[in-house]
């Protein structure tokens, strides 16, 4: 398969990435997993010997899937639903004692998604109530175990798939547009912006006389140190800059008003009497 799609867009390996249900009992259960497949950018889906299917109702509770529904695949055995495929990734509630290639679903979040350039790359799921048996794993050249509280351990299984179809998301680095920076970011601010910011805020900080019993070196520097932190844009910078003129602004005119006080001649109508 060619790892260039028709539009010159890179190959989403996404597209190769096949879930199983093996032998699903809840049809809840599956709209459950439907839906995080829609969420995270699966289509392709297996039903070994499903105890109920209905896909109208499937629909009717995961909305917007018939992309997925209307592609199910439902077949009588594990042998047959993974005849084509280069790669099986099984699952499992906790690590059992046979000897088998274990891993956290952000560790073979990768794996999968290589093979997958290859060809059908398999997730199977167990069934609700005591999951993959160990003949089924015996198919498996991996198996995803979902770290837990050992307290309470048994995901849901549409809850297990979600947290490995989210882990598939993030590495495969698709669909995730970038957080919305503001209608007000510029970008980084300038180490002048930055000087001009300090600058001002140390003048405004004398102002007020905020260093009468503190060293403003010490004072400054420790400024600098937690803004430095913040990795401050443009407007932000200049936002503190403000914060610092403004300060010393307003020290200015209320000395003047004092000074003003002091030099008006007393009033007419003052008697000088007490």
């Amino acid at each position: 398969m060619s790892s260039l799609e028709s539009s010159g867009e890179p190959f989403d390996p996404r597209r190769n990435v096949l879930v199983v249900l093996h032998e699903p009992q809840n049809l809840v259960n599956i709209a459950g997993v439907v839906r995080g497949m829609a969420n995270m950018g699966l289509e392709r889906l297996t039903l070994v010997g499903p105890a109920e299917f209905d896909g109208h109702r499937i629909t009717g509770i995961a909305h917007r899937t018939d992309h997925i529904v209307d592609r199910i695949s439902i077949v009588d055995s594990l042998e047959e639903a993974l005849a084509d495929t280069v790669y099986v990734m099984g699952t499992s509630a906790r690590a059992r004692t046979a000897q088998r290639n274990y891993g956290h679903p952000r560790a073979l979040a990768e794996r999968i998604l290589d093979r997958a350039l290859d060809g059908p790359a398999a997730i199977v799921f167990g069934r609700e109530d005591r999951g993959l048996s160990n003949e089924a794993l015996d198919r498996c050249q991996d198996v995803a175990v979902v770290p837990t509280t050992e307290e309470y351990s048994s995901l849901n299984l549409a809850q297990a798939f979600l947290v490995i179809a989210y882990e598939i998301l993030v590495a495969s680095g698709r669909d995730q547009p970038p957080f919305p920076t503001g209608k007000r970011s510029v970008g980084p601010a300038t180490g002048a912006e930055l000087e001009e910011m300090y600058g001002a805020l140390e003048s405004g900080l004398d102002y007020i006389d905020f260093f009468k019993s503190r060293k403003s070196e010490s004072v400054m520097r420790t400024l600098r140190t937690a803004l430095s932190r913040s990795e401050l844009d443009g407007h932000e910078a200049r936002l503190l800059r403000s914060v610092g003129y403004e300060m010393r602004n307003v020290t200015r005119r209320l000395q003047d008003d004092l000074a003003r006080a002091r030099d008006r001649p007393p009033d007419r109508g003052d008697t000088g009497r007490s």
